[in-house]
């Protein structure tokens, strides 16, 4: 064989070699709470396998670390989190980078007791446990004020705090704590009022068991949050899609049985 001949042959070997290494698949990594946030992502996965998308999902039980996580581009996007809080945590954060891409779900946040059955069996001075987060914490408070339990300086103010209570008939006292923690004090208060992702990983149904739940009206949307400079790129649209696809609103249906209800 001749040196031209050997030359030829091996730059088509190569050739067929290149041609039949797969396309590299496009890499996404997303960070989460446990619940519904990377159960919703894992469950897209497979579609998303199949559109060149390598989805890693990042799991994390708090509020701020997805958020610091994406700032520092540790991370493309994250999926936790609702517009209020987005708001409140850019307020506080100089250098933020977070932009919207699309609303998912709603979680409607509810108020549970293991003491009463019933909002009127709430006792004077009883202690009400709230998310320690500024929008979280309003958020239980526009509740607390819709079931005339309180009443609030203004009752459309969604960053709200104790300071704006102006009327509480029974005198209840409040506490507020981080908000992966109000499962496990249940025991010892009155009242908690806890996200649906926190009631859902502590086994509780925030239809069945709550005393009483948000309505579809909600405006805390759980949104998929990207960088700035990712935002509009395939692989995060493509993302975007999944999460918005029938095949995601039959399994929220079927998975979380109201608990949990499609925002698009």
């Amino acid at each position: 064989m001749t040196l031209t001949i050997r030359k030829l042959l091996c730059a088509a070997i190569g050739t067929l070699a290149f041609a039949a290494t797969p396309h590299a698949a496009d890499k996404l990594v997303i960070a989460a709470t446990p619940v519904p946030h990377a159960e919703l992502l894992e469950f897209v996965k497979p579609m998303l396998a199949k559109e060149g998308v390598d989805l890693e999902v990042k799991v994390f039980t708090d509020y701020v670390q997805p958020s610091m996580q994406t700032n520092e581009k540790r991370v493309d996007g994250n999926f936790f989190l609702h517009k209020p809080y987005l708001d409140e945590f850019k307020k506080k954060q100089k250098n933020d980078i977070q932009t919207i891409v699309t609303k998912v779900h709603v979680e409607p946040f509810a108020g549970y007791s293991l003491k009463h059955k019933s909002l009127a069996e709430l006792p004077e001075g009883g202690t009400v446990a709230l998310p320690n987060d500024p929008s979280n914490s309003g958020r239980a408070l526009l509740l607390l004020a819709k079931q005339g339990v309180i009443t609030l300086k203004d009752p459309n103010n969604i960053i709200a705090t104790t300071k704006d209570i102006v009327a509480n008939p029974k005198k209840l006292k409040f506490r507020e704590l981080e908000a992966a923690t109000l499962p496990r004090v249940l025991n010892q208060v009155d009242l908690a009022l806890i996200n649906t992702n926190y009631a859902i990983q502590a086994k509780l149904n925030p239809v069945k068991d709550s005393l009483f739940i948000e309505d579809a009206s909600s405006p805390y949307a759980n949104l998929l949050v990207a960088r700035e400079d990712n935002a509009n790129s395939p692989a995060m649209k493509k993302l975007a899609a999944a999460l918005t696809s029938p095949e995601v609103k039959k399994f929220i249906a079927e998975k979380y049985q109201g608990a949990v209800v499609p925002a698009f």
